[in-house]
């Protein structure tokens, strides 16, 4: 099985608010930055399509060793993924997990991969941590300056669950 290093990150300016998101995939020397965005979105929802955009973009099954400052998605991805599964992705109170409906896409691709999850401090140095934030901010700013309509006040129903 191939070794793939994969640094994510996601943005948004606003929380909801535009926002963006970037993976670098990193292979035997060979690197690829795949980079996006929407203009109504969380900061959570950025990170979790940063990881679903970076497994996705592997031709085959890999050992990902996934880099990320992102608490909650490390967090899931370690501790609350099996147990929300077991409970018809729901969390302890009962309700929908949050941003369930990228969950439910991440899981094939966890399943097809064995996904390897360290957390690395944000805004801390790390070479691919900053690059990988400075184009999911680039990518937040183009949804900002392409959006013709603002998000509905944070508390509003965004997203399905």
């Amino acid at each position: 099985m191939k070794r793939v290093e994969l640094f994510t990150d996601g943005a948004c300016l606003g929380n909801p608010g535009p926002g963006g998101w970037a993976a670098l995939l990193r292979y035997g020397g060979r690197e690829q930055l795949l980079a996006g965005g929407a203009p109504c979105t969380t900061n959570n929802r950025m990170e979790l399509t940063a990881l679903l955009q970076g497994l996705r973009a592997l031709k085959e099954p890999c050992e990902v060793h996934l880099f990320s400052d992102s608490q909650y998605l490390v967090r899931a991805l370690r501790e609350w993924l099996p147990t929300w599964q077991k409970r018809g992705m729901r969390k302890a109170d009962g309700k929908p997990v949050e941003n369930q409906d990228l969950w439910e896409a991440l899981l094939p691709e966890l399943a097809r991969h064995r996904v390897l999850p360290t957390w690395v401090r944000g805004h801390n140095g790390h070479p691919e941590n900053e690059r990988v934030d400075r184009e999911a901010r680039r990518q937040a700013q183009r949804q900002k300056a392409l959006s013709q309509t603002p998000c509905p006040p944070k508390g509003a129903t965004l997203f399905p669950q």
